[in-house]
This record gives C-alpha cells, structure tokens and sequence, in this order.
C-alpha cells in the first residue's frame, strides 16, 4: 500500500512539472538537496528582478540523473558533484558549452557543543572524542573531501576506529547534532544557514588541505528564462547568497 501511494504521489509529481513546461515564463530547475534552501532565496529574487518564476524540483543529485537520463522535462539541472552534469554533457543531452561550477563547497568540524571545537582543530587530539562522523567516501564528496583532509593531516589510520559513517552528509550531520559522535566533519552550508547560525563551535578545514568540491550545473533545454537564470546565477546577488549559506562561489570571465 505504501509503494502504492508513492508511485501514485510520484506520477502526480511528473504531471504538474509537465503542466506549464512549455510557458516560456516558466522554467523547471532540478536541484541537489544540499542547495535546496539556498535556490529557494535565489529564485525568489529572481523572479522579484525579471519576472520569470522558477519551479524547483528538490530531490538526490543521483535521482535527478536518472530522471533527466530518462526524458524529465528539466531546463536546468543544478547538481551537487561535477560528475553528473559531465556525463549529461558528453551523451549530449546538455546545451553544449554551458556546463559550469555554481558553487564549491567547504567541509568544517562541527560540534553542537559550544566552544568545543578550538580555532585550530585540536579538539581532534582530545581524549574526551568518542565518534568522529563523517560522510561514506564512496558515496559522498563531502565524505571523499574528509578523508583525504585526514590522510593529508597523517590522521586516518589513527582515528579510524573512531570513524562512523553516514549514508551522505545530511545523516553524517544527524550523528552528530543527535549525539551519536561528538565530532563530524559536515559541510559548511549546514551549519553557516541563517536559520541555524553560531550554533555550536566548528572549525573551517583549510582549503588547501583537500580537493575542491566543485557543485555544477547545466543548461538542459534551450530558452530565454533559462539563458537569463543561469547569468543571474553568476551575478552578484546570488554570489552573495551563495556565500552567506557557507559556499564559495567562483569567479567568472
């Protein structure tokens, strides 16, 4: 009964993206749940400067792939990896040439306890750590970025028995902030949201320390709405709500 209800809620789900797809005031944007909030700001003022509307499907980097590969009806797809929207681009189902990074991420150590976590990161050393949490590596970027931070820092062999693993970074953030691990390493846009900021003590992993997280995006369907969303992405106002929810944003020519 439960699939039942999904599969129906699913199908009407497809049939409101379908209906108003071909408004050209209108555009259908597919986008990584860790951005999610962060796109609702964008797209609001979007629409407040040009008067187009953006419908935002919310939803895995990993289903918005399968969907787009079997003919959904998305304009944009704005992913939380590289990958994804490099291989929509080499089977030639993105417009060529408009592949670009809208944001790059930045992982923290986070705990929920206030002034736990030092400016330095040597609360790591502390007897007193229990579980340190951190995204699967195989699965997660986020998880990946962790991992080589430690293994960069001669750490990973010693707290590998501390290690937990979360399924992706959302859970990883859950282990944490339930109590489950004293430490994790999550992302920055988790805890610097503005509904949740200066909420327990974190210290910013250097950048240098691990690859970039590099969150792309790419032009599905060719239109106007779409063409001026993706010039308003890399304007200023959605630079500075990019920064403000714990990303970087890249510079553009």
């Amino acid at each position: 009964m439960k699939k039942l209800f999904l599969n129906i809620l699913t199908n009407l789900l497809f049939l409101c993206i379908i209906f108003g797809y071909d408004n050209p005031n209108t555009i259908q944007v597919a986008v990584a749940s860790n951005f999610s909030v962060a796109m609702d700001s964008i797209s609001k003022r979007f629409k407040d400067e040009t008067g187009y509307k953006v419908r935002l499907i919310h939803g895995s980097t990993g289903k918005h792939y399968a969907q787009i590969k079997q003919g959904a009806p998305v304009d944009i797809f704005f992913a939380a990896d590289e990958k994804r929207p490099k291989i929509l681009d080499d089977d030639g189902l993105g417009i060529s040439d408009t592949r670009f990074t809208y944001a790059i991420g930045r992982i923290i150590l986070w705990s929920p306890e206030e002034n736990y976590v030092d400016p330095y990161g040597d609360v790591i050393h502390n007897k007193s750590v229990y579980r340190i949490a951190i995204a699967n590596p195989e699965l997660a970027p986020y998880g990946r970025a962790a991992k080589e931070f430690l293994e960069n820092s001669g750490l990973w062999s010693k707290l590998k028995m501390k290690i937990v693993m979360g399924e992706n970074i959302g859970q990883t953030f859950h282990f944490v902030n339930s109590g489950n691990a004293n430490l994790g390493f999550v992302s920055a846009s988790q805890v610097k949201h503005p509904n949740f900021f200066n909420y327990g003590s974190y210290w910013e992993i250097p950048d240098t320390m691990y690859s970039p997280i590099l969150q792309d995006a790419i032009l599905l369907r060719e239109t106007s709405a779409g063409r001026a969303f993706i010039k308003f992405i890399k304007g200023p106002t959605s630079k500075n709500i990019i920064h403000r929810f714990g990303y970087r944003a890249p510079e553009y020519e």
